[in-house]
């Protein structure tokens, strides 16, 4: 297979031009018209070099080395700055941000082989990815999220969970992947549990099928759950990408629906695994500062390469107040159509999390349950529909 080059330039000709070259090279070229999505790319793409300018408008070349270098996923990559700036203080700073090698433009095309064909040969291997789940083992991948902090994810995670549990009798697993954000144990009464951390803090080669498996928590309810610390110490593992999709792969190998706790906003795992879920799912409140910021996550989500139609809104109100918008205000001030509403019961929440157990199972026969049967329900037909 053909080594895969990022060429991150804001620069249409130097695009063009040193793709053709490297192409000719046979090299499988990809390119970024700017820094951020450089960044994503890098990701995304898992490319063997990055070629980098330096002199960009949103985020320069340095700041995009020294973030490359800070992700597990992306700090073995070589890079190329490939610059128009030649003074030696440019040099110095970019091999200081962790830069392999430094060319300035223009330059031959021999010696741009040269120095890519170099890095190429000196790069360390790269960790193999765990195989993707066969046809027969993947989970139905159902990813929630929340453009900002305390919309009830994590309530509306397991409560769903439990109902398709219920409901299908097949393996269900809740997991929280947000370490140090954590609520898991403490609302369902459950001893803190660090396998996460454990996991996350690992070489990816150490996640295996038998560790997740053994890291699984037996809820009452049926459901399986996979439990974050709630320590703050732990959150510095958000970082940790490729560790978060080896267990992608290994939680979709152990259950038939897999519900991921995906918490708020898109840090890089999230961007990483959000396109891989079958369902993604964005919990929203009726108040307009929320449905601003959930319309920015929409289209921030959307610029990742995911049809907005396949992601599913859920409205979640959580307080009654007469100073609510209505779900058709909602939808037209969203732009986006809402498939689910959840009406207010902060008694019944607050009741549950004194029971230690989900609120569906806390009131079976509630207006709540009612509306989780609902979001399953539309859950498990498109699961069927997408056979």
């Amino acid at each position: 297979m053909a080594e895969k080059i990022l060429v991150i330039d804001d620069d249409v000709d130097t695009l063009k031009l040193v793709g053709m070259m490297l192409q000719r090279q046979g090299y499988q070229v990809i390119f970024a018209t700017n820094g951020q999505q450089g960044l994503t790319k890098a990701i995304e793409e898992e490319p063997d070099l990055i070629l980098l300018d330096i002199m960009m408008p949103d985020v320069d070349g340095y700041e995009v080395a020294r973030q490359l270098r800070q992700n597990p996923a992306t700090m073995n990559t070589p890079i190329l700055m490939f610059t128009a700036k030649t003074q030696l203080d440019d040099k110095v700073a970019g091999f200081e941000v962790g830069a392999d090698d430094y060319l300035t433009k223009p330059t031959h095309p021999s010696e741009l082989h040269a120095h890519v064909k170099a890095l190429l040969s000196r790069a360390p291997k790269t960790l193999a990815r765990a195989p993707a789940a066969s046809q027969e083992q993947a989970g139905y991948m159902i990813g929630i999220l929340a453009a900002r902090g305390g919309l009830g994810v994590t309530t509306l995670a397991v409560n769903l969970g439990v109902i398709l549990y219920n409901k299908t009798k097949e393996e269900v697993i809740v997991a929280e992947l947000r370490p140090g954000q954590g609520t898991l144990d403490l609302d369902l009464g459950i001893p803190e549990s660090k396998e996460l951390v454990e996991m996350l803090s690992s070489n990816a080669s150490d996640i295996t099928n038998h560790k997740v498996r053994e890291a699984l928590v037996k809820h009452s309810s049926g459901v399986r759950l996979l439990l974050a610390s709630h320590l703050p110490s732990d959150m510095h593992l958000v970082g940790q990408v490729g560790q978060y999709e080896i267990l992608f792969n290994r939680l979709a190998a152990l259950g038939r629906f897999v519900i991921l706790d995906l918490g708020t906003g898109l840090p890089l795992f999230v961007q990483k695994l959000l396109p891989l879920c079958n369902e993604k799912i964005i919990v929203i409140e009726s108040a307009p500062n929320s449905i601003t910021h959930t319309k920015a996550l929409i289209n921030d989500i959307a610029r990742l390469g995911i049809d907005k139609r396949g992601v599913v809104a859920v409205l979640n109100n959580r307080i009654r107040s007469e100073l609510q918008l209505t779900m058709t205000q909602v939808q037209e001030r969203l732009g986006f159509s809402v498939a689910a509403t959840f009406s207010p019961a902060p008694e019944l929440h607050f009741q549950a999390t004194r029971a230690e157990t989900p609120a569906v199972l806390s009131q079976p026969d509630s207006q709540t349950t009612q509306q989780f049967n609902k979001l399953a329900d539309l859950i498990i037909e498109r699961k069927a529909q997408a056979k």
